[in-house]
């Protein structure tokens, strides 16, 4: 279990250590322009569209666009860089490292690493998975988490998902059972939070210990708690293209004091630098584990520049959560109105943060997927198929340990399942362009298989 503290408007969180920020909705220079304008989102589709190549829609932005780093942020990464204290224990006697600043922010016990793909691994190593032992993940996933597993020479057993990409429960069980796994990896991907209360139930029966992959879910709430809750430890992520952007960073969470203090000392605090940590248990904790054994440097440390990138980010969280979440409404709601396209829904305990929206196609022949993701990049909406042969989240291309071949039923899910973007920098506009584009590029298929 452990303890994410970010402010939240509307929910009040019941946790054990929890703490909340005084969010102060810092407004990056793109945010600040965007809320000059009406906060009502109306978003249209014209349905007389002609589809002649000259009348045909196209957007101008591309939908890969990351959230700009706030001001605050930038001024005081020129600050540090000028200094040159970017290593994390650079500091004054009696200050605060600009790491365990955004660490008091986020956490009572969160630990800064160099990515999410780190603090996977390290949580792994700290909750006791050894050489050659089988841990349960997700069939439906980032690359980056199969291979945590294998960087911990650990196997992956892989859980198929259901058709709005959570975990399949019964095959849960039924691989629990068959591969004698004791660890899981549970995987939020894109933030569709799986039945934790049932997960964290099964593995209880079956003892088997778990911990959270909430790379993709910051800010997600679960009946009113932050995702990560369940496990053991929970691994949150601040690449670009997630709600804290600084390029690459991530943090692992948890309440445990000895969890936490191997986390710290694995992540690079040898000697006795884990007392630069303002958040940290008692000085007993860390002797006595050291007394056991002096643990591995693994030197997987944030830097001072990317904690200074990320904290004026968490500041406006939830501001940005519920700007997003408008504007998902809409889109949903026009792509739901499509032939061929259906928009899954999440469970009903969810709060979801959508600041990417996923699809499924249906009744398409794999030429027809193809021709609608060829016209709709052709006129500037570069969709992603998350089964592609190149795909990174398509587990055939997991090669670098044994592929399943028991994922029949991810494998047709992921085959039809459609990724994309929904970038903060987007106008409200912006997204009458890009549903317009996919609906005539749609159209084009329709049309075609109607001739």
């Amino acid at each position: 279990m452990n303890t994410l503290r970010i402010q939240l408007d509307a929910v009040q969180l019941k946790h054990s250590n929890i703490r909340s920020l005084q969010a102060k909705h810092v407004k990056s220079p793109a945010m600040r322009r965007s809320t000059q304008k009406t906060t009502t989102m109306v978003l249209s589709v014209d349905t007389t569209t002609d589809l002649k190549a000259a009348q045909r829609t196209t957007l101008n932005k591309s939908i890969k666009l990351a959230d700009p780093i706030p001001e605050a942020g930038i001024s005081r990464a020129v600050e540090l860089m000028e200094s040159g204290r970017l290593f994390r224990f650079d500091r004054d006697a009696d200050t605060l490292d600009e790491v365990s600043r955004c660490e008091v922010d986020i956490a009572n016990y969160a630990v800064g690493m160099n990515s999410c793909g780190s603090a996977i691994y390290l949580a792994m190593k700290a909750i006791g998975v050894q050489p050659g032992d089988k841990v349960l993940s997700n069939a439906f996933t980032f690359t980056a988490v199969p291979s945590a597993i294998v960087h911990a020479e650990a196997e992956p057993v892989y859980v198929d998902c259901e058709d709005n990409y959570i975990l399949d429960l019964e095959d849960l069980e039924r691989k629990i059972k068959s591969s004698g796994a004791k660890w899981l990896v549970v995987s939020h991907m894109r933030g569709k939070v799986s039945d934790m209360d049932a997960i964290t139930e099964l593995c209880a029966q079956h003892g088997v210990r778990f911990i959270e992959d909430c790379a993709h879910s910051l800010g997600v709430m679960w009946n009113g708690t932050h995702s990560g809750h369940h496990g053991e430890i929970a691994c949150i992520s601040a690449q670009s293209y997630k709600l804290l952007n600084s390029g690459e960073g991530g943090f692992a969470l948890s309440d445990d004091d000895d969890l936490a203090a191997k986390l710290i000392m694995y992540t690079g605090a040898y000697e006795k630098l884990y007392k630069n940590h303002a958040l940290r248990p008692a000085d007993e904790v860390f002797e006595r584990l050291k007394a056991e054994m002096i643990p591995p440097n693994y030197s997987m440390r944030m830097t001072n520049l990317t904690a200074a990138i990320i904290r004026p980010q968490i500041e406006t969280i939830e501001y940005r959560v519920n700007r997003y979440n408008t504007r998902y409404e809409k889109v949903e709601a026009l792509l739901n109105d499509l032939p061929h396209i259906t928009v899954p829904k999440q469970l009903e305990q969810i709060r979801p943060v959508c600041d990417t929206i996923q699809f499924n196609l249906y009744d398409l022949t794999p030429e027809q997927v193809e021709t609608f993701l060829q016209e709709s990049a052709a006129h500037g909406v570069k969709l992603e198929i998350f089964g592609a042969a190149e795909n990174a989240r398509n587990f055939r291309n997991w090669t670098f340990s044994k592929v399943p071949e028991d994922c029949s039923k991810t494998e047709a899910i992921i085959g039809m399942a459609v990724d994309c973007r929904l970038p903060a920098a987007f106008d409200d506009e912006d997204f009458d362009v890009m549903c317009q584009v996919i609906k005539e590029s749609m159209e084009v298929v329709t049309k075609a298989a109607s001739a």
